[in-house]
């Protein structure tokens, strides 16, 4: 038996009541999320419209010059499908505005500063509708630091933050996600031909059998290699999780009264 396996309908439930008690005690009634076309945001725009119905569920296209044309056909595709209501807010002369003051910024600080503008626009977006911003990490990427602090890791709620990437690929299969976007390569598309797997040097598949042994099954890295992993692989995880711990935190307070601790 594939030791990732869910039970579908009991997940999906699980996810679907947290949601609806989370929201609601907030306050709240509707939802916004970003709609990459990735299989993570489908993942979640599915969940919320079972939760809360259409009506109450708005997804946001957000495409910078270099995204991929397929990445928005994916997310129209998925806002259709959902039958969710959605909008384009493009985020070129944003992001391009800020780097004219530093024209010799890397990819990694311009694809932080695109996943933060995104955040931006959907907590400006959720005052205007008065709803609350669903995140779409999973508990793959989360460990292994595939995030931005602030960007595509700040949100309200993590409704599959639980999830292995190979159980969102599962669950979404089971509640309807195209097919495209359950068999398209994982990618951030901060650049032409970029992927999730070929920037981490290793699978999905790979990363959570190996996490899962870590994580959930609590065994060290000497008694994950002797199952078989690669110990370079192992050994990038392990780097990777001690690495992003500091994205896993609430910001430190330095206490001064006793009291407040």
């Amino acid at each position: 038996m594939n030791k990732l396996a869910i039970d579908h309908e009991y997940v999906s439930r699980r996810i679907i009541e947290f949601m609806r008690r989370e929201v609601r005690n907030s306050g709240f009634e509707k939802v916004i999320l970003g709609l990459s076309g990735g299989i993570d945001s489908s993942l979640v725009a599915f969940l919320a419209k079972e939760a809360f119905g259409k009506k109450n569920v708005h997804g946001v296209i957000m495409p910078y010059r270099t995204s991929s044309p397929k990445s928005e056909e994916d997310a129209l595709k998925v806002a259709e499908a959902a039958k969710i209501s959605w909008e384009k807010v493009e985020i070129t002369n944003m992001v391009d505005s800020y780097f004219s003051f530093f024209p010799d910024a890397s990819p990694l600080r311009k694809g932080n500063r695109m996943a933060r503008e995104r955040m931006c626009i959907l907590y400006d977006l959720s005052a205007r509708d008065r709803s609350l911003v669903m995140g779409t990490g999973n508990k793959t990427e989360m460990y292994l630091g595939y995030s931005t602090q602030y960007g595509d890791a700040a949100c309200a709620l993590l409704p599959i933050a639980d999830l292995y990437k190979t159980q969102v690929w599962s669950l979404s299969e089971y509640l309807g996600v195209p097919k495209e976007v359950i068999e398209k390569k994982p990618s951030a598309d901060l650049w032409e031909g970029q992927t999730d797997e070929g920037e981490l040097g290793f699978s999905y598949h790979d990363a959570d059998d190996i996490l899962f042994e870590l994580i959930d099954r609590k065994k060290d890295r000497n008694e994950v290699i002797t199952l078989g992993f690669k110990s370079e692989v192992v050994d990038s995880i392990l780097e990777k999780i001690k690495n992003s711990e500091f994205k896993r935190r609430m910001p430190k307070i330095a206490y001064i009264h006793d009291k407040a601790k």
